[in-house]
């Protein structure tokens, strides 16, 4: 079996050297040739003397064709000679001028690769920064800087929802196996004891599953393309909506008011359902007793329709409102209420994103918050 032996790639800077010490040649030997028709044309251009004329050269009759010919031979030698010293001048010059201002032209390149070869997880914070050339490749370095800041800023909320969703799970897990350690290690468990350990367990199996659930919708939400695309009546969604938060709101308390104009968007109708869903659940979850939520659909400016849910509550302060819409963030307190995953702005935010609208919140004066949700209008 024959081997071959893999010969080293040639880099960039040699193949730019090349193809530059092969243009010169190029230009060098058309130039060569026209001088070489120049010469030839001149020395031909010379008037001829009648046949048999002798021509005294020191002291010694020549005959003029012959030393037409004479000179015109050594004419071309001395310009071949001369010609091809300085092609083998020009070709090297070129060749060595190349390779010099290639290695200067690509050193901000070298430094992107140095830079590139050199990034891992533990050091996304080193940038190239400033490069000293100010063309394509000072912006080639910026894109990439650009494109460095976006990868950490995703390692990191990678990372944060990673530990956060963990911390979520653990709590379950950690009821669960409690549960049913303390109740197989005792002995004289009844059924009321085992019915009180299943009824525990299965909360904590239902909040597991909830967060899942929410985990799933978030990754679904947050792809490029969205499943299903529909002519979709946010008026019919947020009754769909309500009927099922409606109860929870009724045990609270809560007074509810809607002002559901004609309002049509095109995209998802379970997502968009699970927006209002999530919007209305926050609302009562996260409500007083005897508060109040109220739901607006309308038409907005432009080609957009809008979704707004207010409802009173605790306090938010303003500072604190951009984190609602992190996941795992209840009401600027993180991982701390016992009821919901801390997915529910998260998820709104994505899917309106996905759908080409965009969602923005505010606080209530006295407490309570205010969230709107624009929507490109259905044509």
């Amino acid at each position: 079996m024959i081997r071959r032996t893999a010969l080293p790639a040639r880099t960039l800077r040699a193949r730019i050297t090349v193809l530059a010490t092969s243009l010169v040649a190029v230009v060098s030997v058309v130039l060569l040739w026209l001088a070489w028709r120049l010469v030839g044309d001149s020395v031909a251009a010379v008037p001829q003397l009648p046949p048999g004329t002798l021509v005294q050269v020191d002291g010694v009759d020549v005959e003029a064709s012959v030393l037409a010919d004479h000179l015109r031979e050594q004419a071309r030698e001395r310009m071949v000679a001369a010609g091809l010293t300085a092609f083998v001048f020009v070709v090297t010059a070129g060749s060595i001028l190349a390779w010099t201002l290639t290695s200067r032209v690509l050193r901000p390149l070298r430094e992107i690769t140095d830079t590139a070869r050199r990034l891992s997880v533990e050091s996304m914070g080193e940038r190239i920064g400033e490069v000293s050339s100010r063309d394509e490749l000072a912006e080639l370095a910026r894109t990439f800087d650009a494109m460095l800041d976006r990868l950490q800023a995703a390692f990191e909320a990678q990372r944060h929802f990673v530990a956060n969703a963990s911390h979520e799970l653990r709590t379950p897990l950690a009821v669960i196996r409690t549960e049913l350690d303390v109740t197989l290690s005792d002995e004289e468990a009844d059924e009321a004891e085992l019915r009180r350990m299943a009824g525990v367990v299965r909360d904590a199996t239902d909040r597991a599953e909830r967060l899942v659930n929410s985990l799933l919708l978030l990754a679904r939400t947050d792809s490029t393309e969205l499943a299903v695309t529909e002519r979709v009546d946010l008026t019919e969604v947020v009754d769909s909506a309500w009927r099922a938060v409606k109860a929870n709101a009724e045990r609270k308390g809560v007074t509810a008011r809607f002002d559901l104009g004609e309002a049509e968007t095109v995209g998802d109708p379970a997502l968009l359902e699970r927006v209002a869903g999530n919007l209305l659940e926050n609302g009562v979850t996260h409500n007083v007793e005897n508060g109040w939520i109220e739901a607006t659909v309308r038409p907005g400016d432009g080609p957009w329709v809008v979704l707004t849910v207010r409802s009173s509550g605790g306090v938010v302060e303003p500072e604190t409102v951009a984190e609602l819409f992190e996941p795992f963030r209840r009401a600027g307190v993180a991982r701390t209420a016992r009821t919901g995953a801390g997915l529910g702005l998260s998820i709104v935010q994505a899917a309106v994103r996905a759908h080409g609208g965009s969602v923005r919140a505010e606080p209530v004066p006295g407490g309570g918050l205010a969230v709107e949700v624009r929507l490109p209008a259905a044509r």
